[in-house]
C-alpha cells in the first residue's frame, strides 16, 4: 500500500484528542449540574433521554471523521496496468557530425548549439515519437523511434565528432537511413497515418555523392524533409582541442592553411524545398528551432498507444463511502426515545 498524499494522516491524532476533550467537558457538566440538581431531579427534566443512542451518534461520528481522513491521504492498493494513449507525429533528427560543425561562430560551438536546440525541442515535444541519426559520410541510427525522451537525451549527449569514422558530410547516407528507420512492420496501425518528419540540422558542407535519388524516395513514402541550418555565412575556423581541453591549433588543409567553413544555405535549402519541406536557420547564439516547433504542430497527428506501466489502484472513494455512511449514522440515531402517553 501506499499512499497519495500521506500528510492527512496527522490529522487522526484529532480523533483521540477529541475524545479526550469530550470526556473532559462532560465531566465539567456533571460536577455542575451536581451542583443544582439532584439526580431524580436531572432524569425528569431529561425524560426519553437514550443514553446507548447517544453513545451510537457518538462512535458513528469518529468513526466517519477516521475514515474520511484516511480517505483524503489516497491510498493505493493493487496494481492495474495503464494503457498510455498519445497523439503526435513521427519525427527523425538527423544531426551532422563532421568536423566542420566544431566551428565557433555559433557560441559555443555548432555542435553544441544543435544538441542544445534538439534538447529543447524534445522537451515541447508532447505524444511525438522522436528518433535520432547521426551521420557524416556514414550515418547512423543513434535512437530508433521511441516516446522515451529521457533515452534519447542520452543518446543526444554521447554525440561528438570524433566519434564518427570520418569527418566529410555525405547527406545521401543520412536520407537512406531514414527511410530505413520509418518503416513500419504494421503499416495499418495507427500510426502509420502520423506526419512523418526527417529534420536535417547541419551546416550544409556536403562532400558525398548527389542526394536527389535518396530525397526522392523519402517524398514518395510521404515523409517531409526539413532542413535547420547552423552557422554564419561569414564562416569560422575549426578549433583543435587536446584531451584535456586546451587549444592546439585549428583545421588545416593539404596546403597548410587554416579552414575556414561557411554556412551553405543553398544546399539546405534546395534539400527542403524537394522533400516538401521547409529551412531554418541559426545563424546566431539567441536564434533557436522555434519556428520548426510551431509547423509541427500544424502538421497531421497519429494515435501512439502502448501498455508501458502498472499502478496503484485509489482505494480512497470506499473509504470515504464508509465515513459518510457513519455520518450519515449518527444523524439518523436518536438521543432521546419517543415515550407514550400511557408512559408520561
Amino acid at each position: 500500500m501506499i499512499w497519495q498524499d500521506p500528510f492527512y494522516l496527522w490529522l487522526i491524532i484529532l480523533i483521540p484528542g477529541l475524545v479526550a476533550g469530550l470526556w473532559w467537558y462532560n465531566k465539567y457538566l456533571t460536577k455542575k449540574r451536581d451542583q443544582y440538581f439532584d439526580t431524580s431531579m436531572f432524569e425528569t427534566l431529561r425524560r426519553g433521554f437514550w443514553a446507548l443512542g447517544s453513545r451510537l451518534k457518538l462512535i458513528s461520528i469518529l468513526a466517519g471523521l477516521f475514515f474520511l481522513i484516511v480517505g483524503l491521504a489516497g491510498p493505493k492498493v493493487g496494481t492495474e496496468v495503464k494503457e498510455v494513449k498519445r497523439q503526435g507525429v513521427d519525427l527523425l533528427v538527423a544531426l551532422d557530425l563532421s568536423a566542420s560543425m566544431n566551428a565557433e561562430d555559433v557560441k559555443p560551438s555548432r555542435l553544441e548549439k544543435a544538441k542544445y536546440e534538439i534538447s529543447r525541442l524534445v522537451e515541447r515535444l508532447n505524444g511525438d515519437r522522436v528518433g535520432l541519426i547521426i551521420f557524416t559520410g556514414d550515418a547512423y541510427l543513434q535512437a530508433p523511434m521511441t516516446l522515451d525522451y529521457s533515452a534519447l537525451r542520452l543518446f543526444l549527449n554521447i554525440a561528438e565528432t570524433n566519434q564518427m569514422p570520418n569527418s566529410a558530410t555525405d547527406f545521401s547516407a543520412a536520407m537512406q537511413t531514414a527511410a530505413k528507420a520509418f518503416e513500419s512492420p504494421n503499416d495499418e496501425d495507427n500510426s502509420s497515418r502520423a506526419s512523418k518528419v526527417m529534420l536535417i540540422i547541419s551546416d550544409g558542407e556536403n562532400h558525398g555523392d548527389s542526394y536527389s535519388q535518396a530525397l526522392n524516395a523519402l517524398t514518395k513514402k510521404n515523409i517531409s524533409v526539413y532542413t535547420l541550418g547552423i552557422g554564419s555565412r561569414s564562416g569560422g575556423t575549426i578549433p583543435l582541442y587536446n584531451d584535456s581541453g586546451t587549444l592546439t591549433g585549428y583545421k588545416r588543409n593539404e596546403n597548410g592553411e587554416v579552414v575556414t567553413t561557411t554556412l551553405q544555405a543553398d544546399i539546405l535549402q534546395d534539400i527542403a524545398s524537394e522533400g516538401d519541406g521547409d529551412y531554418y536557420e541559426i545563424e546566431r547564439g539567441n536564434d533557436g528551432i522555434d519556428a520548426f516547433l510551431a509547423r509541427l504542430d500544424d502538421l497531421q497527428q497519429g494515435e501512439f498507444s502502448s501498455q508501458e506501466y502498472a499502478d496503484f489502484k485509489n482505494q480512497y472513494q470506499w473509504l470515504v463511502g464508509i465515513g459518510l455512511g457513519f455520518v450519515v449514522i449518527s444523524l439518523v440515531v436518536p438521543g432521546y426515545k419517543l415515550r407514550s402517553k400511557e408512559t408520561e
